[in-house]
């Protein structure tokens, strides 16, 4: 990003939303609660730890915020530093301090994930699992150990290339086999049933799915 641009979007983000925002966590296993949010700001999501924001004038820009209390920026802060800047990852133009609450700026990454591709019933291409699976294997070189990759952390782009959505668990070296499983499931019932025609599925069985995957998961430990 252009110097001058990034010190106006700093200064724009400390200013208004790092001052006017407001934001909890509640329950540490469920989405942080935003009570409070400037005008002209916009919340694309909000997660465990933090809410992601951006603002209707800076629409290739997302402000990650975490939560007062909650873990993690500074080690994905340190995950993006080790990712540098590559094409299916988010880009960290900054990351500081303001109000006594820690955030990210981001360039955002536009697209749909490959769960709302499913329940859309869009086609997932075989060649977006393998640019995702390089995506990883460029992590794992820079000494990361990806974590925590399900169907709503990667992405399809608008322009139609593999995305990774969310690297704040990457420090993390405990084993994850998420993506592993979620590429069976896309090997094993995805190709055969789904890949030639375009079929929503609908919520209710992607949740029934999710809750019996994390079934599985828990009684195999």
């Amino acid at each position: 990003m252009e110097e001058k641009r990034l010190e106006k979007w700093i200064e724009m983000t400390e200013r208004t939303l790092l001052a006017g925002v407001k934001l909890q966590s509640i329950n540490h296993g469920e989405p942080i609660q935003v009570d409070v949010l400037p005008e002209g700001w916009e919340l694309l999501g909000a997660g465990n730890y933090a809410g992601v924001f951006v603002h209707r004038d800076a629409q290739d820009i997302a402000v990650k915020v975490y939560a007062p209390g909650r873990e993690g920026w500074e080690a994905e802060r340190e995950v993006y530093r080790r990712l540098g800047n590559h094409p299916a990852y988010s880009t960290c133009y900054h990351a500081s301090k303001s109000n006594d609450l820690e955030y990210l700026m981001l360039r955002r990454l536009e697209g749909k994930t490959l769960y709302k591709c499913v329940l859309e019933g869009v086609i997932i291409e075989d060649r977006i699992i393998a640019e995702i699976d390089a995506a990883l294997d460029y992590a794992r070189e820079q000494g990361l150990f990806p974590h925590d990759v399900h169907g709503k952390n990667v992405m399809v782009s608008s322009d139609d290339r593999g995305l990774v959505v969310d690297v704040s668990d990457f420090l993390k070296e405990e084993p994850c086999m998420m993506w592993d499983d979620l590429k069976k499931a896309y090997n094993r019932i995805y190709m055969p049933f789904l890949s030639k025609h375009s079929m929503p599925v609908p919520e209710w069985v992607m949740n029934g799915v999710r809750k019996g995957y994390r079934w599985v998961r828990s009684s195999s430990r």
